[in-house]
């Protein structure tokens, strides 16, 4: 039953504690959610297999937040896929079961093949499984005509292994996760500060005099991080918000483990919120920049890091001039704020002695994300915020190891450094032409060019953009193979011929001849950690992604190089041996993890000693034209959003608490000005219609619900929304396709 109510206006507190436990009850048991629970993200314990948020050096006995429990709950389901259930269902039958109930039949627990011209898929052996994928790769003319994508959930190891062998196989097509989230980021800090990663600590954070969330929902996308910001404002901190809704997260957090957050009033977090018009960012951070300057001016040695600017730093004179005359009327007009608003923002940067600005999907999804993130460095740089404590860029990873693969190498274009000490380390010779990202998937799919998709978890049919050139596209594939541990839609959307690889999860016990094994992962501000599964697996014969990975190795290219695939499978510190001496940063990776307890810190030159690894080695100021979205009378500007019950496209069930909606996905968020403007009513129901290049596309019939959204910006869920994307529609830069700023309008049902 559909029921919108109003927005809870406090997040956390016993609502998520008794949802938290209602939902491992369900899909656990009491033993086994006791089990599981009590293990996560501690010591010796497994790390969250849903967001990327750093553990705390003195954990909680419950370190974890609601959305990781549904997580947990979720993988570690006792819920089952018998074979039954593919004999008695088609792949057309499956394909129309929705999302949300195919991830509640359970786990999957043996190889499944759609054989070419069957209907159903059938269980096969782990051998026979190996040779369908050695078949057809060996098949190919060339190597680049198969396609490997990562998911952001995979391990170190796993992702290490991974890349090794498709890269022993002779292509660089791997794009990943990270391709359609925080390539932006990357892309933007690795120019301007040298490293794409993230130079705030989580002690950091909690020392900063002004937390500054621009694009980001913390209370369903990271909720711990909420425990963090209640840290910082008791030290002391002023903490603002930058959205186009207003996030319950943000307002008022109870929190779960103090007693005061389960029968008090809580905490208020966001001292002020900026309700920004939809791709305003960049405007807001160039209007910084100028207030900051101007400040200066009147009262010179007070407000800029004059020190930190001329030791440190390149590019000051043509920033301070870019941005000397800024069009005022243009930054009402693309932020849709009052300037008396910005200011207030930037009397808090100028009496804030420790900044740190977070960020997340909000403005990576943006065609001027790359200049909308260097805007945010510029206003950093000013007031020389990076390199010192309660200071710096802070971009919020939304899936659990999706830097570590990174770091892995998991990157289409990974620099010859890499690819140099991977040859050596394994003596064979990789391939150097930069294979294809996840955008570039997209299209070879539409030209029919892929004959192989191979997917390491995630699910690629429902998370990019153009979802029905996706559908045709992977339908073409000679194969597509997915390693995964539930079925979602990329499953029933299938190549030819169609494998389904059932693996281990983060919470599984991983035991191989060699005895019990540990894979690590490295969270959103680079601290390093094993974890290691304490349930007992669905199956026994189930694999580790690792020991899937070797098993195709041995299968597709036995004889390349010096690689000990099988000594690998069985003892996994082999791997992180070999991967101390090829991955920048983890350095006798394997004695750090050991002298550690487990654990440690990555290297960071910019945050550490403020040392800047770009092309001039210092950190670089840009100067960015203004850019924003102007819409036509009758159009709105969309993002896609989460709902609180889901991850990525991982769908735990039709609520969203916080937002007041309640069993249903189709909603459009729409602010009610635009809804009388436009002659709508609240409860409607319209088509949301995307315009880009001339060429329309529709989602059907979704309710409005009234909403305090940013004038003219209108929000829904994705991947229920990302038909409306476009493949061709790429942040400039980074390749990332544009999910937020989309051009729309409503039209009656």
């Amino acid at each position: 039953m559909v029921d919108i109510e109003q927005p809870k206006q406090k997040a956390a507190g016993v609502p998520a504690v008794l949802s938290s436990f209602k939902f491992g009850l369900r899909e656990m048991g009491a033993v086994r959610s006791g089990r599981a629970f009590l293990k996560m993200n501690q010591d010796r314990g497994f790390d969250c297999p849903s967001c990327a948020w750093p553990d705390p050096e003195h954990k909680h006995t419950a370190e974890f937040c609601e959305n990781g429990a549904k997580a947990v709950a979720w993988e570690a389901t006792r819920k089952r896929v018998p074979r039954e259930f593919f004999a008695q269902h088609s792949v057309a039958e499956m394909d129309r079961i929705s999302e949300l109930d195919l991830g509640k039949l359970g786990r999957i627990t043996e190889p499944m093949l759609l054989r070419a011209g069957a209907t159903h898929y059938e269980p096969v052996g782990w051998e026979e499984a190996f040779q369908v994928v050695a078949r057809h790769l060996r098949a190919l003319v060339d190597p680049d005509d198969a396609v490997f994508y990562t998911s952001g959930r995979t391990s170190n190891e796993a992702a290490f292994l991974y890349q090794l062998f498709v890269r022993a196989y002779g292509t660089n097509n791997l794009p990943d996760c990270s391709n359609m989230c925080h390539e932006s980021s990357g892309t933007a800090l690795s120019r301007v500060i040298g490293s794409g990663k993230g130079a705030v600590t989580l002690k950091m954070l909690e020392e900063s005099e002004l937390i500054v969330i621009v694009g980001q929902n913390p209370g369903t996308n990271a909720p711990r991080m909420l425990t963090h910001l209640e840290v910082a404002k008791r030290n002391g901190a002023s903490i603002v918000s930058v959205n186009p809704l207003p996030e319950t997260g943000l307002m008022r957090f109870m929190n779960p483990q103090k007693p005061r957050g389960l029968v008090g009033k809580g905490t208020q977090l966001a001292d002020q919120h900026l309700a920004i018009r939809l791709g305003g960012d960049q405007a807001l951070f160039l209007a910084l920049g100028h207030l900051l300057l101007e400040a200066e001016a009147a009262s010179p040695g007070t407000v800029l890091d004059k020190s930190f600017i001329d030791s440190h730093t390149s590019g000051f004179e043509l920033y301070a001039k870019h941005n000397a005359e800024l069009d005022w009327p243009a930054v009402e007009q693309a932020t849709g704020l009052r300037r008396a608003e910005i200011e207030e923002l930037a009397q808090r940067f100028i009496k804030s002695k420790a900044t740190v600005v977070c960020w997340a999907m909000g403005l990576t999804q943006h065609r001027e994300a790359v200049a909308t993130i260097s805007e945010i460095v510029n206003v950093l740089l000013l007031q020389g915020n990076i390199g010192k404590p309660g200071a710096g860029p802070c971009p919020v990873r939304g899936h659990s190891n999706v830097q570590g693969d990174r770091s892995m190498g998991i990157w289409e274009k990974m620099p010859d450094a890499f690819l140099d000490k991977l040859d050596r380390e394994f003596s064979f010779t990789s391939p150097r032409e930069h294979g294809v990202d996840a955008a570039a998937t997209v299209k070879r799919l539409r030209d029919g060019a892929v004959r192989v998709f191979f997917a390491m978890g995630g699910n690629f049919a429902s998370a990019t953009p153009d979802t029905e050139v996706v559908h045709r596209g992977l339908r073409e594939c000679d194969l597509t193979v997915h390693v995964s541990t539930k079925l979602n839609r990329s499953h029933t959307v299938t190549g030819r011929e169609a494998l389904i690889l059932p693996t281990l999860g983060r919470t599984d016990h991983d035991h191989t001849a060699a005895g019990p094994q540990s894979v690590s992962v490295e969270d959103s501000q680079g601290a390093v950690h094993l974890s290691k599964g304490n349930l007992i697996p669905p199956a026994p014969e189930l694999k580790s992604e690792i020991g899937i990975v070797c098993g195709l190795a041995q299968a597709v290219v036995p004889d390349v190089g010096q690689i000990p695939w099988a000594d690998f499978a069985d003892d996994y510190s082999l791997i992180r041996q070999r991967i101390g001496r090829v991955a920048d940063g983890y350095e006798n990776y394997e004695d750090r993890l050991r002298d550690g307890d487990g654990e440690f810190l990555l290297a960071h030159a910019a945050r550490d000693k403020r040392e800047f690894k770009t092309s001039d080695a210092r950190a670089q100021f840009t100067a960015n034209d203004l850019t924003w979205l102007p819409t036509e009378p009758g159009r709105l500007l969309l993002q896609t959003l989460r709902s609180h019950d889901q991850f990525n496209t991982t769908i735990y069930s039709l609520e969203d608490r916080y937002r007041g909606v309640h069993g249903t996905r189709e909603v459009v968020f729409v602010h009610p000005d635009d809804l009388a403007d436009l002659g709508l009513r609240d409860g409607q129901y319209v088509d949301i219609v995307s315009e880009f290049q001339g060429v329309e596309r529709r989602a059907s019939h979704f309710r409005i619900v009234a909403y305090p959204t940013a004038r003219g910006c209108v929000a829904a869920y994705y991947p229920e929304t990302n038909v409306l994307m476009s493949a061709d529609d790429l942040a400039k830069g980074s390749n990332t396709p544009v999910a937020k700023g989309l051009t729309v309008r409503l039209v009656a049902s």
